[in-house]
């Protein structure tokens, strides 16, 4: 088998769907970065992909992706009882509902903030300014509050981040610099934190708040985490939130396109505000595909996996295959409103359960961010000049080109 990997860095999203296609809709076998492949589609694909008893994370990830994305020794590199017990950190810091209600208080106080500092500039780019505004937002909530310069600083390195994780060239090294600047900062913090007492540290962050739990949460042998693992997992809450600027960015776009659907959000209709923050996930590209290695010798109907293969789990395709969604390159939240989506039904942030899976437990928050903030953006007075609107398959994690500049706000 040819090497895909230059091909997949060509092509971007549209990479799989199209070698599914021309396979006839069966598995797609290739080879990545050198290692034999195996691509899945479909809902029973989720749920193979998901059985840990299948798929293993540990030495999934490419160093670059480790590197800029995640993080070496993070989370999303365990297995087993390591990653339970660090997962359960995850989960009790981003799904406690009364955590989750206070960042939306937060963030909507931040809107407002931002909104009146938009109303004096000329133009507005609406994809750094939501960076910015999230940046704050969750830095806050974690304990790490920040203002100023070191919040617009902070900002550019968390999208930096995700910008730079799938790609050679300029982007991936401003994401590597980036992610070490954060570690050595959040480092020092944590260990701050450290020499802190019980009920708060040398830094001012509550005992509850995300540093402080990070910083004295203990591993499955009982150990603390070192200091930059455990700055590691801090990017890995703060990481994420931020990178909810795509959707809110790809929510503007849908809007400038559809701006009938904008009436149902301003009134306050919180059903409808699911539903769209649930569209813009399903609609939207963000990651065309998740891997992880056959942990031993398979079987994917009929077809042999050997142990170590790497095995892909199908995104993109799967969230716009007209098979499973009628009509999938329709923006339509209509779709989701008489139902939630199933478990293994909407997968941009993963499939599975929560708590023992490798499903992303920042789900919920993405969700309330989106329902909390894009109501407020529907009653956003705005123009939209003239600009490039497109946004290009070939780039991942793609956006839109213009980071969507508005002028004329109030």
């Amino acid at each position: 088998m040819s090497d895909s990997t230059l091909p997949l860095l060509v092509e971007g999203y549209a990479w799989l769907p199209d070698r599914r296609r021309r396979n006839g809709g069966a598995p797609v076998r290739t080879r990545l970065l050198g290692k034999p492949a195996i691509a899945l589609h479909g809902i029973d694909a989720v749920r193979f992909f998901y059985d840990e008893s299948h798929i293993h994370r540990r030495d999934a990830l490419p160093g670059p992706v480790l590197d800029t994305l995640f993080g070496r020794g993070a989370v999303h590199t365990l297995d087993g009882e390591r990653h339970r017990v660090r997962k359960a950190l995850f989960v009790h810091l981003l799904k406690d509902r009364e955590s989750i209600a206070d960042l939306t208080e937060r963030a909507t106080a931040e809107w407002e903030r931002a909104r009146a500092d938009w109303a004096g500039r000329s133009q507005v780019v609406l994809f750094d300014a939501f960076g910015l505004l999230l940046t704050r937002t969750v830095c806050g909530w974690a304990g790490i509050p920040l203002d100023g310069e070191a919040a617009r600083e902070t900002a550019d390195d968390l999208v930096a981040m995700v910008d730079g994780f799938a790609t050679p060239g300029p982007r991936h090294w401003r994401a590597r610099r980036a992610r070490r600047r954060q570690e050595e900062r959040l480092a020092r913090r944590i260990e701050d934190v450290r020499r802190g007492g019980p009920g708060h540290t040398e830094q001012g962050a509550p005992a509850g708040a995300a540093l402080a739990e990070v910083a004295r949460h203990h591993e499955a042998d009982g150990a603390l985490l070192d200091p930059h693992t455990a700055a590691v997992e801090i990017l890995n809450v703060i990481r994420p939130t931020v990178a909810v600027a795509w959707f809110l960015t790809f929510a503007a776009h849908a809007l400038h396109r559809r701006p009938e659907q904008g009436a149902p959000l301003a009134k306050g209709d919180t059903g409808y505000a699911r539903a769209f923050a649930h569209e813009v996930r399903r609609f939207y590209p963000f990651v065309p595909f998740l891997g992880g290695l056959a942990a031993r010798d398979l079987e994917w109907r009929g077809e042999p996996v050997a142990a170590g293969t790497m095995v892909l789990l199908d995104v993109y395709g799967y969230l716009h295959d007209p098979e499973l969604w009628p009509r999938p390159y329709t923006f339509d939240p209509t779709r989701f409103t008489d139902a939630e989506p199933g478990r293994d039904d909407l997968i941009p942030q993963g499939g599975g359960e929560v708590s023992g899976g490798h499903r992303c437990p920042g789900e919920d928050i993405v969700l309330a961010l989106l329902q909390t903030l894009v109501p407020l953006l529907a009653r956003l007075e705005y123009r939209v000049p003239e600009q490039d609107l497109s946004i290009p398959l070939h780039r991942v994690p793609t956006r839109v080109n213009s980071g969507f500049v508005v002028t004329d706000v109030h």
